[in-house]
């Protein structure tokens, strides 16, 4: 193998896929990234067994080769090189000569023949989504899955495909709080219902951040799915997962469809008045308390703990219906805050034991759903 490659190009392959290399003591190479040189491109792979990730860059493919070299090491190395073209070159199948202007270095590495084999799915009509809406339903639904080895079910995310006219519904729940969030598809009809792991979506989420707005980066991320697997491909990167066996629970039988108590309140406002509250929360339960006055139009939230004091604090509100309380979380609370983009949110309630339901204000693709703490 030998090739030339601009630095900023080494660097962009070795970013996208690097992260997923971690230290594998049992098997070493999963540390490594897979370097595939042919047909003008250079391909950078890694795998942790359950995910896969590849990026092909441009480059001058002088003699095609394959070799595997340790992804964290190579990839500081590169990041730290002026911005010139770099030569890289197998050396005997011992190890990568890594070449660029006053620099010289050999990099130790292990045969590529040992590296696993990630798996592929036919590209045959994609479900396409504008990547925009796609990384905004992931931030909005990831923080609330479970992370439970006892329930795999709910330790992904469920996505149900629902064909014509073209809309994906994305959920998270770990059973105490529950996001939804729907976005609009084109390209395949097909309906699925599946439930991918939230590692996977993480890196997704973590590879669409990554890509520059505008120039050559498209507007869609293609999806394929076939019966255990699942691919993401945006440009010249791929993604591809085992997705999660098992029923995703009936979660649309737990969404409120009544209210006795509709209020809409200023995401600032609730967001600031949360994080003073709950510095007086009971330590390990995380509660405060929420009480909605028609009289005054307005929400009280307060906390007490014996041991530091308590505190009170009142927001003017939009108010229908009748007085009301619930106490909740306030992580699960700051989690929806800061996930809406929203200026204002309605907040309905029906009472003390049953789930609140939160939306951003004028929007009815995204819900979230929080179980009261019982007193």
């Amino acid at each position: 193998m030998k090739i030339t490659c601009t630095q900023e190009n080494l660097s962009h392959g070795l970013s996208i896929t690097g992260h997923l290399a971690n230290k594998n003591v049992n098997l070493p190479i999963l540390n490594n990234v897979l370097i595939e040189a042919k047909d003008e491109s250079v391909k950078f792979s890694t795998t942790n067994l359950e995910i896969g990730i590849s990026c092909i860059v441009r480059g001058k493919v002088e003699t095609d080769g394959v070799y595997t070299v340790d992804s964290k090491l190579l990839a500081d190395y590169v990041g730290l090189l002026p911005s010139e073209a770099v030569q890289i070159a197998l050396i005997k199948d011992d190890y990568l000569n890594v070449k660029c202007k006053n620099n010289n270095t050999r990099i130790k590495g292990i045969a590529a023949d040992d590296f696993p084999v990630i798996p592929e799915i036919e590209k045959n009509n994609p479900h396409q989504i504008k990547i925009a809406d796609f990384k905004q339903a992931i931030s909005q639904v990831i923080f609330a899955v479970a992370n439970s080895e006892t329930r795999p079910e709910i330790s992904g995310v469920f996505i149900s495909i629902n064909g014509e006219p073209g809309r994906l519904t994305m959920v998270g729940t770990d059973s105490y709080r529950l996001a939804e969030k729907k976005v609009a598809t084109s390209g395949n009809t097909d309906k699925k219902e599946l439930i991918i792991p939230v590692k996977t979506l993480q890196e997704v989420l973590r590879i669409l951040n990554s890509l520059k707005d505008g120039g050559d980066t498209p507007e869609n991320i293609d999806i394929y799915v076939s019966d255990n697997q699942i691919l993401f491909v945006v440009d010249s990167i791929e993604i591809i997962s085992r997705l999660v066996e098992g029923q995703y629970p009936d979660y649309k039988q737990i969404i409120p469809n009544e209210a006795k108590t509709k209020t809409i309140i200023n995401t600032q406002e609730l967001t600031k008045v949360i994080k003073t509250t709950s510095l007086f929360s009971k330590t390990g339960i995380f509660d405060i308390n929420l009480e909605f006055l028609p009289e005054n139009k307005s929400v009280v939230v307060s906390s007490n703990n014996i041991q530091l004091g308590e505190s009170v604090s009142e927001i003017d509100i939009k108010f229908e219906g009748e007085k009301n309380n619930t106490t909740l979380n306030f992580r699960f609370l700051l989690d929806v805050l800061n996930a809406v983009s929203s200026s204002e949110i309605s907040f309905d309630v029906i009472d003390s034991a049953i789930p609140c339901l939160i939306r951003p204000e004028g929007d009815d693709s995204y819900l979230y759903i929080i179980m009261p703490i019982k007193q």
